[in-house]
């Protein structure tokens, strides 16, 4: 049996943990790479943290100054007591940059983060170099599964045991096994901080349907994306069919579509070899005229 944990992940790379205060918020990210290469920020999902990169950062800190943050009120960033909004999650994210001393990078968002990079490429195309959209979320999840995930992780965090840590965690991923005690217990911890119910409230303000209607892009916004895209989609994401990342590559000018087989909602933790080898052929691609 192969055993597997964030830190055997990260063992030999030069990588760092620390905090940025963005407008007051107290922002915890990794960061690998040269700082003076081109900027790459990983986005999480819906109750994530920045350790579901764990198994990217190596292979991208090769090209890139890389960064994984723990969003607007996840993990061991500041939770401010208001709902986090689509537009409080772009600020944040834009404010992180700020912070950062980088004008322009390449956003790479799963899920929610993927929702909030298709927001920041809209409404500040300057900020963004390169767009990548991995099971990105938004108006088109299935009504179901977004109750499913919203009854698990309320679950999940009012009642932080391993057993609901554990089937949390193993939704997100075709193959269930690869749900190492290491990530459980990594969750688990931010779990059971003070604040954390109060905080994951404010997180699933986004994840009713009027939320999802309501900060839905319009197809003249997709339409207006002008970063190259790459939409990175999966055989058995839980959320979404593989229709729907065809349907948003052909919204987006210009945009690529890859669907990575056998992988459920966590492809860049699942098939991390497959991830990182497409995820930068696209990032390396040179851009056309």
């Amino acid at each position: 049996m192969t055993h597997h944990s964030i830190w055997s992940d990260l063992q030999g790379v030069a990588f760092r943990q620390d905090y940025l205060d963005v407008n007051g918020i107290r922002t915890r990210f990794l960061q690998a790479g040269d700082p003076s290469a081109p900027a790459l920020v990983f986005l999480h999902g819906t109750g994530g943290h920045a350790e579901a990169y764990s198994r990217n950062l190596a292979a991208h800190a090769e090209h890139f100054n890389t960064f994984a943050i723990d969003m607007l009120g996840h993990g061991y960033t500041d939770k401010p007591d208001y709902d986090y909004a689509i537009p409080r999650y772009v600020e944040h994210v834009t404010g992180f940059l700020d912070a950062a001393g980088i004008e322009r990078a390449s956003l790479s968002g799963e899920s929610l983060g993927g929702w909030v990079a298709s927001h920041v490429a809209v409404h500040h195309p300057d900020r963004v170099h390169k767009l990548v959209l991995n099971t990105a979320g938004g108006d088109q999840i299935n009504m179901d599964a977004l109750a499913r995930l919203r009854e698990m992780t309320m679950l999940a965090v009012t009642d932080p045991t391993w057993e609901r840590l554990k089937a949390r965690l193993e939704w997100l991923m075709y193959d269930p096994t690869l749900v190492h005690d290491d990530i459980v217990a990594s969750r688990r911890r931010i779990y059971e901080a003070d604040g954390m119910p109060a905080a994951i409230a404010h997180v699933l303000s986004m994840h009713t349907p009027e939320a999802r209607k309501q900060y839905a892009l319009s197809h003249e916004e997709w339409a207006s994306i002008s970063a190259p895209t790459l939409v990175l989609w999966t055989t058995h994401d839980p959320t979404a069919g593989v229709e729907v990342g065809e349907r948003l590559a052909s919204w987006i000018p210009g945009a690529r579509l890859v669907v990575m087989q056998n992988c459920g909602h966590w492809p860049q933790f699942e098939d991390a070899e497959t991830f990182n080898r497409v995820h930068l052929e696209f990032l390396l691609s040179p851009e056309l005229p």
